[in-house]
């Protein structure tokens, strides 16, 4: 088997990973690290037994595809320069800083059958894995991804960093249009949007409530579906599916206490998780990351010519609706009225302190 030459551009926290990976493929011929700081790429490139560039151009003889990690203000011009010479491309998500980069990029792609991959990587967490294989209509979502400021990714704030990771999962759930979206955040350190909550509405009558926060002081990311089918949800971290389903009895006559005596109200109330509503929990986790599945897929994607999972209009479409959010954040009134304070920069000012700094009872109820 021949194997595919590759490089990474970018190799910050998340590229240096995409390295790592690709450098312990057995079909894969990782020829190049790049990145602006030459000297971290050399790092980077020794540790994983390549070389070191700091010009993406200097690659596009050299490979069969590659893997784009770099600042997001870059995913358009990088990806565009490898897609117009025939060479296919994954990238990070978000796919591009704009609407217009990213059809640009779509269209590139298209025009020359390239496989095109954006980065959203939750695709591949097998728990999400496991629940696309299930009979689900959903009509009602909720969705928190919640994790610790880390000083990276600056240069986009929580829809674009977080968010966006769920705006994809729940497009490729529900598949229908989005009517409506509301939105409203806050800015805490400056620059963007540090937490953000949205509720959208789908033409088909889902309606999705989507969380994200960078400044909570413990990482949860969880998704829960709602539909007639029953209830779904999944942890992202522990990688865990949890299943919910009325029994066929509780399907065909429903489930009444009207007629029933004390006693057996308190044995219902103990039987209905089991009896009435069947439960299935799922431990989902496997031999593999999913950053790994996530190269292993694209690679073969390259391989064979076939088009990925996350498809360069999944990115686009992800970032259309992450847009939408910005853009009702920045009109949200924060006193309801149409002079007061508005957007995530203009909260109205703090009437005081909820607690004192050096205050230990109840520190640990958050």
């Amino acid at each position: 088997m021949n194997r595919i030459r590759m490089a990474v551009v970018g190799v910050g926290h998340l590229g240096k990973e995409h390295a790592r990976v690709l450098s312990s493929f057995a079909d894969v011929d990782l020829v190049g690290i790049v990145d602006v700081n030459y000297q971290h790429a050399k790092v980077i490139a020794d540790r994983c037994r390549t070389t070191a560039f700091d010009n993406h151009e200097d690659l596009f003889d050299q490979v069969d595809a590659v893997s784009i990690a770099a600042p997001t203000l870059y995913h358009h011009a990088i990806a565009r320069s490898f897609l117009e010479r025939g060479i296919p491309v994954l990238v990070e998500k978000p796919i591009t800083t704009t609407l217009a980069q990213a059809d640009e990029l779509v269209e590139i792609a298209a025009s020359q059958n390239l496989p095109f991959q954006v980065g959203h990587i939750e695709r591949f967490n097998p728990a999400f894995e496991e629940l696309t294989r299930k009979p689900l209509t959903p009509k009602l979502i909720e969705s928190e991804r919640h994790g610790p400021f880390t000083g990276r990714s600056t240069d986009i704030g929580a829809v674009l960093d977080l968010m966006i990771h769920d705006l994809d999962l729940i497009l490729s759930l529900v598949r229908s249009p989005v009517r409506d979206v509301y939105a409203l955040g806050a800015q805490v350190f400056g620059g963007h949007e540090d937490i953000v909550n949205a509720r959208l509405t789908f033409e088909n009558g889902c309606v999705a409530s989507v969380t994200a926060s960078r400044i909570s002081p413990r990482p949860k990311r969880k998704l829960r579906v709602w539909a007639p089918e029953g209830y779904a949800g999944i942890d992202f971290v522990e990688k865990r599916l949890t299943l919910v389903q009325p029994s066929d009895e509780v399907r065909r006559y429903g489930l009444s206490q009207r007629q029933l005596d004390p006693n057996r109200r308190e044995q219902l109330k103990q039987d209905v998780f089991g009896k009435h509503m069947e439960t299935l929990e799922l431990d989902c986790v496997r031999d593999h990351d999913q950053l790994t599945a996530e190269l292993r897929h694209f690679v073969g994607c390259v391989r064979s010519g076939r088009m990925p999972r996350v498809t360069g209009e999944d990115g686009r479409d992800a970032l259309a609706l992450a847009d939408r959010i910005l853009a009702s954040v920045q009109r949200h009134h924060w006193d309801g009225t149409v002079d007061g304070p508005v957007g995530p920069k203009a909260m109205p000012p703090a009437e005081g302190k909820l607690f004192e700094p050096d205050q230990e009872e109840g520190r640990d109820a958050a």
